[in-house]
């Protein structure tokens, strides 16, 4: 199962990005909440990212202006790693090399027809795991506090 959500600087290309989700066989839910008015990307973040670390989505696209301030109130989140990606390279290297599970973008920075490409590379890549395991480890490390070896 999957999540998507957006401020309201980006529903529109949100909603382009659903409907393309779903025609690729995906069941996935809104988590935007109200975003005809102004909302606030912390917040809509931060909610989606823990819906995500407990497990009630394998992954999650969260769009902004930039992608940006998405993907920094999600990697607050225990657990959570947010790439914010602006090209299908990346977003494929999150995944098989940082088993990110949440893609961010921002709809002043790309179109639709990117934005779906990048979402497709995210989609179909997976974790490669050995090597870049140890390194995902030594992330969750610092992320407890604790000085990597």
């Amino acid at each position: 199962m999957l999540a998507i959500a957006s401020d309201h600087a980006a529903q529109d290309l949100k909603n382009q990005i659903l409907a393309y989700v779903r025609e690729l066989g995906y069941d996935i839910t809104d988590e935007s909440g109200e975003a005809a008015a102004a909302t606030e990307y912390p917040i809509i973040a931060e909610r989606t990212a823990h819906k995500v670390a407990a497990g009630i989505y394998d992954r999650a696209f969260l769009i902004c202006g930039t992608g940006i301030g998405m993907s920094l109130a999600a990697n607050k989140v225990p657990g959570i790693r947010a790439a914010c990606c602006s090209e299908p390279y990346t977003a494929m290297l999150s995944r098989q090399h940082n088993d990110c599970q949440i893609l961010c973008f921002g709809a002043r920075v790309v179109g639709s027809e990117l934005a779906k490409l990048i979402v497709k590379a995210f989609l179909e890549a997976e974790f490669q795991g050995g090597r870049h395991q140890r390194r995902v480890d030594l992330i969750t490390q610092i992320e407890a506090g604790s000085t990597p070896q």
